[in-house]
């Protein structure tokens, strides 16, 4: 059943369309926050060996369906700036869409915009997570191989919430009827697939190096930040097909992260920082102050 006319104007149908974004949608986000123990049942423990990859993935993705029901007052502070901004977006689609018709659909534009956009690819970032896992194994790092192993699952579980989301949804593409971009009309563009599977797998990377390397956090929210604006300039999605995949990709990201992540792994880090300052082989700053010479300043100090 259509329940927006094809003829319909968007303006008329947006509200609908948020009911189906509020109930659909915000499993991404809601288990990232703490919930009170009454509302969800004792956790389960975190399993990241690879014999347990498939069950996690069952487990995830039972909690990302059922974190609607789970939802608190103070989830609202990034609900509602998130709706409102979808269905602000979904109001102004065809006509930011048409923006780029109108300026001509530019070769050169629509070609780079595929080639960034291969990087939200599911070889690229399927690719990602299995690099880590492969440098994690051959190393004996179990930072990159628990990497590995997390992204591969944030990767699958976005994927599949975007499929059942895509067929549930069956919203048109832009280049389809002038960029009228109706729902439930047989398309497959509600929410982009490239987005979520960048975002989910950019995520993990970002919590599990982040703290640490705060360059490898920006540089894999900005990768996936071009891959999310490519889809748009290369007119493969709407800009609100791009809000959505990009907000839901982060939200499983770090629900796994936060469900599956071996807290042991940060202590092990403290004591070889703590091992490496005590270490007579590290540097030290030393102060140096002179108030007869007018000297103030630091020096270096290295024992041998």
């Amino acid at each position: 059943m259509n329940f927006c006319h094809k003829t319909a104007r968007p303006v008329y149908c947006w509200p609908l369309y948020l009911v189906f974004i509020i109930v659909s949608f915000g499993q991404a986000f809601a288990q990232t926050t703490p919930v009170a123990p009454s509302a969800q049942p004792q956790p389960t423990p975190r399993l990241t060996t690879e014999k347990n990859f498939f069950s996690n993935i069952l487990r995830d993705q039972k909690g990302i369906w059922t974190a609607p029901f789970h939802w608190q007052q103070s989830d609202a502070k990034w609900i509602a700036p998130l709706l409102l901004s979808t269905g602000a977006l979904i109001v102004t689609d065809r006509r930011t869409s048409g923006a780029l018709v109108s300026h001509g659909d530019n070769l050169s534009r629509l070609r780079i915009s595929k080639d960034i956009s291969y990087l939200g690819s599911a070889y690229a970032t399927g690719g990602t997570a299995a690099l880590f896992y492969i440098a994690g194994r051959l190393k004996h790092d179990e930072r990159a191989k628990e990497t590995g192993l997390l992204a591969a699952e944030a990767f699958l579980n976005s994927g599949i919430v975007a499929q059942v989301l895509k067929v549930a949804s069956q919203r048109q593409r832009p280049p389809v009827d002038n960029s009228s971009g109706e729902f439930f009309d047989g398309g497959s563009s509600f929410p982009s697939g490239h987005a979520i599977s960048a975002w989910s797998v950019a995520t993990v990377i970002a919590e599990e190096y982040g703290p640490r390397h705060p360059a490898v956090r920006y540089g894999a929210y900005a990768l996936a930040t071009a891959v999310g604006i490519s889809r748009y300039t290369g007119r493969k999605h709407f800009l609100s097909d791009v809000l959505m995949g990009s907000a839901m990709g982060y939200g499983i990201g770090r629900y796994v992260y936060h469900q599956h992540h071996d807290p042991s792994l940060d202590s092990e880090n403290r004591k070889q920082t703590t091992r490496l300052l005590k270490s007579k082989f590290f540097p030290a700053v030393v102060p140096t102050f002179s108030r007869q010479a007018h000297l103030y300043g630091a020096s270096l100090a290295w024992s041998f």
